[in-house]
């Protein structure tokens, strides 16, 4: 049985994505830190694996990996946001920001992706976002970490392409999954006059692509027109842009 570990998997799209997981035979090991939620999602699902840890904490990773030595699909979904503008918010959380978004990520691939290589098998599904594709005012900190696991994610699909394992990026736009609320966005214009896609939908479009190995996977139609004029707008135009969108409503 294929076992595949899932980062962030108490809420949104990482507990969609270990639905589906489940679905499809695969042994599932569920991170995160509320251990209340990936216990109840662990019973829904059959019985999968939970470890309650906080992957923004040093040290956290090496404790998953003395816990699981290797596995076939690797998720990363674990993630957090901080809205507001960059000089009043607070450092700290900032750089756990940084922490999970990244450092975390970053560690968990290194750990399971050369088994993957090795055995010549194995999948990793990053969740990085739209806004990895410009700059983010109000969302400076988590913008600049998606635009990290979004070109991380395509420079490791070229690393190990032909080798029997694909490295996807899943990049959602705003989505009902509760992050809005976690990074303190509900001032903002767009989380208040944007439909949002539900997180069941995104999670099937990004395990859809994980299973066809594609490098990245923008979910939504207008998403992937945003991202193709992100391609030929001038770059002062995009950043003024986002903060009229993101900054709208936010004294």
């Amino acid at each position: 049985m294929s076992r595949a570990l899932v980062s962030g998997a108490s809420s949104g799209i990482g507990r969609e994505l270990a639905r589906l997981l489940a679905r499809d035979g695969h042994e599932v090991i569920l991170v995160a830190r509320r251990e209340r939620e990936l216990r109840e999602l662990a019973d829904e699902i059959g019985g999968a694996r939970v470890l309650a840890i906080d992957l923004a904490e040093r040290g956290a990773v090496e404790r998953v990996v003395r816990e699981i030595a290797d596995v076939d699909v690797l998720v990363n979904n674990a993630g957090v946001g901080d809205y507001g503008p960059f000089v009043s918010s607070d450092l700290d959380r900032q750089l756990a920001m940084i922490d999970l978004n990244v450092r975390a990520l970053t560690e968990l691939t290194h750990a399971y992706l050369a088994g993957m290589v090795r055995r010549r098998f194995g999948r990793v599904l990053n969740v990085a976002s739209t806004a990895a594709f410009q700059p983010g005012p109000y969302l400076a900190t988590y913008s600049a970490t998606k635009a990290y696991v979004l070109s991380f994610s395509e420079a490791l699909a070229e690393e190990v392409r032909g080798r029997g394992v694909s490295v996807t990026a899943l990049c959602p736009g705003p989505t009902a999954s509760g992050f809005q609320s976690a990074a303190r966005m509900q001032s903002s214009w767009m989380v208040r006059r944007v439909p949002m896609p539900s997180a069941a939908s995104v999670a099937e479009a990004g395990y859809a692509a994980m299973l066809e190995g594609r490098p990245v996977a923008v979910v939504g139609r207008t998403n992937r027109l945003m991202v193709q004029a992100t391609r030929v707008a001038p770059r002062a135009a995009l950043r003024r842009a986002a903060g009229l969108v993101l900054g709208a409503g936010k004294s």
